[in-house]
C-alpha cells in the first residue's frame, strides 16, 4: 500500500521538478533559438542557395558557392586573418598574464579599483576608442610628436593604416578580455599550494611553474579564446586603422552581404569561419581535460 502511494507522489514531484526548470530555462531556451539557432539555420541554408540577379537569393541549389571559397584569393584572407588574430592572442597573453596576476597581489581593496580600470574601457564606445587611435597614431600625432621631439626618430613613422595598427587596436579592444578570465583563474589557486612548494625548497619562480602556472592555463587558453574569435570577426578596426590596406575575413563577410550582395557566397564564408572555431573550441576543450586530467593525477 505504500509503494502505491509513494510512485504518483514521486511522478508530481518530478513534474513539478521540470516545470521548474522549464520556467527558469524557458526564456533563456527561446532567447538562443529565436536570435542563434533561427539566424544560423538561415545562414546554412542560404549557402546552398544561388546569388539573385540584383542580390538576395533564389530558390536553387548549389554547390558553387562552396567551391569558389576555396579560392587562393579567400583562403588567402583567411590566412591573414588568422595571423593577425594569433598574433593579437598572444600580444594579449604576454601582457594579460602580468597584469591579472599582479592585480592578485595587491591588497583587497584596491583589486575592486584595478579590476573597473580594466574594464573602464568598455564604458565607452567602441567606433569612438578606434577613432582615438587614428587620431594618437597619425604621422602628426601625439606618438610621433614625442618621438620626434625626443630625438628618437628624425621623421615621423607610418604608424597607420598597416598590419601593425590593427594589431595595436584589437589588442586594445580584448586585452581586458584576456586580464578577467586569468585572474579568475589565479584566484582561485589555494595559496597553500604556493606555501608547501617553498616549504619543499622550491624558488618563487619555481613555485610559480610548478603550481600556479600549470593550475591557471585553463583560464589562460578561455583567454585566448575569449581574444582569437573576435579578433577573427572583427572588421571597424581593419576598416578604420588598416585604411582598407589589411583585409580580414570579417570585412570580407560584411562586403559579401552589404556590397556585393552575394549572400549565399557570404553565408559560406561565415560558416567556414564558424566551423574553423568549433574546431578552435574543440582543440582547446580536449587540451583542457588533458591538463586536468595531469593536474588530478
Amino acid at each position: 500500500m505504500t509503494s502505491t502511494q509513494t510512485a504518483p507522489g514521486r511522478g508530481a514531484a518530478r513534474r513539478r521538478a521540470l516545470g521548474a526548470r522549464a520556467v527558469f530555462a524557458g526564456p533563456g531556451l527561446l532567447y538562443l533559438t529565436a536570435f542563434m539557432t533561427i539566424p544560423l539555420l538561415i545562414v546554412l541554408s542560404y549557402a546552398f542557395l544561388t546569388r539573385g540577379r540584383f542580390g538576395g537569393v533564389k530558390l536553387e541549389l548549389t554547390l558553387s558557392n562552396f567551391s569558389k571559397a576555396l579560392d587562393s584569393t579567400y583562403l588567402s584572407i583567411l590566412g591573414n586573418s588568422v595571423l593577425i588574430a594569433g598574433i593579437t592572442t598572444v600580444l594579449a597573453l604576454a601582457l594579460g598574464y602580468p597584469t591579472a596576476y599582479a592585480i592578485t597581489r595587491l591588497p583587497s581593496r584596491w583589486r575592486t579599483v584595478a579590476l573597473v580600470l580594466v574594464v573602464l574601457p568598455f564604458w565607452s564606445n567602441f567606433l569612438i576608442r578606434t577613432y582615438a587611435w587614428i587620431v594618437l597614431l597619425n604621422s602628426e600625432g601625439p606618438v610621433n610628436s614625442v618621438l620626434v621631439n625626443l630625438g628618437i626618430v628624425g621623421a615621423p613613422l607610418d604608424l597607420l593604416y598597416n598590419r601593425g595598427a590593427v594589431v595595436v587596436g584589437l589588442l586594445y579592444a580584448y586585452l581586458p578580455l584576456m586580464i578577467l578570465p586569468v585572474y579568475a583563474a589565479i584566484e582561485r589557486v589555494d595559496p597553500q599550494l604556493q606555501e608547501a612548494a617553498r616549504n619543499l625548497g622550491a624558488g618563487k619562480i619555481r613555485a610559480f611553474l610548478d603550481v600556479t602556472l600549470p593550475l591557471t592555463l585553463p583560464g589562460a587558453m578561455i583567454g585566448a579564446i575569449f581574444v582569437f574569435v573576435p579578433s577573427m570577426g572583427n572588421f571597424v578596426v581593419p576598416e578604420l586603422l588598416g585604411g582598407g590596406k589589411t583585409v580580414m575575413v570579417g570585412n570580407l563577410i560584411r562586403d559579401q552581404f552589404l556590397e556585393a550582395r552575394n549572400w549565399p557566397f557570404g553565408a559560406v564564408l561565415a560558416l567556414s569561419v564558424m566551423i574553423f572555431l568549433v574546431v578552435l573550441f574543440a582543440i582547446q576543450a580536449a587540451i583542457g581535460r588533458r591538463i586536468n586530467g595531469g593536474a588530478r593525477a
